[in-house]
């Protein structure tokens, strides 16, 4: 199961390069067209006030890539990274791309993960590529 990450400051980055799968990084400038199943990993950056929470514009190529040709049709799940220490927004990205598109939140990690969060992501991916099948659950 290849992977398509965004990061913006390297932490998704570093995380997605300790892993053993192929992965292509998604780039403001760039029309990404996916083929094949895949899984999204994204950071979360968003505003938070009490009447609303929102992805902050830094995260529009994530939403752009899903949307063009249809990319998110080949998404088989979503994974978030962030940070626990921003509470209510952490992995509000992924929350918010999981419930626009109705795909599956499968997992999230902090920062760079940990080698159990590697060894997780891979055990994902391996279970999805043999046939696994998941539910989607509003995460919002």
């Amino acid at each position: 199961m290849k992977l398509a990450y965004f990061s913006v400051t390297g932490q998704t980055r570093r995380f997605v390069s300790k892993t053993d799968l192929p992965n292509v990084e998604i780039t403001p400038d760039d029309d990404l067209e996916m083929d094949e199943p895949f899984l999204l990993i994204t950071p979360s950056y968003a505003e938070e006030s009490p009447t609303v929470s929102k992805s902050i514009d830094v995260m529009d190529p994530v939403f752009d890539f899903m949307a063009y040709n249809d990319n998110y049709k080949h998404c088989r799940g979503i994974i978030g990274t962030g940070n626990r220490n921003f509470a209510g927004i952490y992995i509000f990205t992924a929350k918010e791309v999981s419930a626009k598109y109705q795909i599956p939140l499968l997992y999230d990690f902090e920062f760079n993960g940990t080698p159990a969060d590697v060894a997780a992501v891979e055990k994902l991916a391996a279970q999805l590529d043999q046939g696994a099948k998941v539910t989607f659950k509003n995460p919002l």
